[in-house]
């Protein structure tokens, strides 16, 4: 991952490249635009196909598993941080996962990954992040988000990441029975909820660690055994180890 210098607070932009499937829940809403390269993945349930010119789009807590590729894939990517993006969309609206290559839907957000790519002055990165964003609001769409069950499965799986829960928790907060919520779970929103769950985590346990708290202290408070959890779950989902992480921010 190569980070790119933007001259924004808040804006995030880098070139990422890899040989391998990759699988992620996003913590940001991000914009990535395919350089090179071509893939098919799953997200909330469907398959997508991108190739060089595609965007990907995808907000808070959404999961992007890699099914497929042809060869090494690079993207750009321009992420934003919820607060930026959620003022200006309706609770529960999820964005589009991806837009072809010419879809005129996708020229603001081409104009942004241009404006990063030339290194752009402050008043132009602006200006592209503004229009950006109203493509972004736009391209959010109420249907696609999940069904009430498993939108309610999700409010508790968020509401209670720091203790232990159950499928028949779950169950019984989404009012379906537990084969019927394993099922709609995972094709909604692409693994299933103790996956999810681990993923919560350890998105709380980055923000933890940003603040200043200690990795020793971190595992405990987001709801796993010990720190030797904590490390296994953060260094396959982030890549590295908590203390190392901590360290870099």
């Amino acid at each position: 991952m190569q980070a790119l210098e933007v001259s924004v607070p808040g804006l995030r932009a880098f070139r990422w490249s890899a040989d391998e499937p990759y699988s992620a829940m996003k913590e940001s809403y991000a914009i990535g635009l395919v350089d090179a390269g071509r893939a098919v993945f799953t997200h909330r349930g469907k398959k997508y196909g991108c190739g060089p010119g595609s965007l990907v789009l995808k907000g808070p807590g959404d999961v992007h598993r890699d099914v497929g590729r042809d060869g090494p894939i690079t993207i750009q990517v321009v992420s934003f941080p919820p607060s930026a993006v959620e003022p200006l969309i309706r609770k529960g609206t999820r964005v589009h996962a991806m837009l072809a290559s010419g879809d005129p839907r996708g020229a603001a957000f081409r104009r942004l990954h241009q404006a990063v790519r030339a290194r752009a002055d402050r008043l132009a990165l602006e200006v592209a992040i503004t229009e950006a964003l109203a493509a972004l609001a736009n391209a959010a769409d109420a249907r696609s988000g999940p069904t009430r069950p498993v939108r309610q499965a999700l409010e508790l799986l968020r509401a209670r990441l720091g203790e232990h829960v159950t499928l028949d928790d779950l169950a019984a907060h989404a009012g379906l029975d537990k084969f019927h919520l394993c099922r709609a779970f995972r094709a909604e929103i692409g693994m299933p909820p103790h996956a999810y769950l681990t993923y919560l985590r350890i998105a709380r346990a980055k923000e933890l660690l940003a603040a200043g708290v200690r990795p020793r202290e971190v595992a405990a408070q987001v709801g796993l055994y010990d720190q030797s959890q904590l490390n296994r779950h953060f260094v396959r989902i982030v890549g590295t180890t908590p203390g190392r992480w901590a360290r870099g921010v």
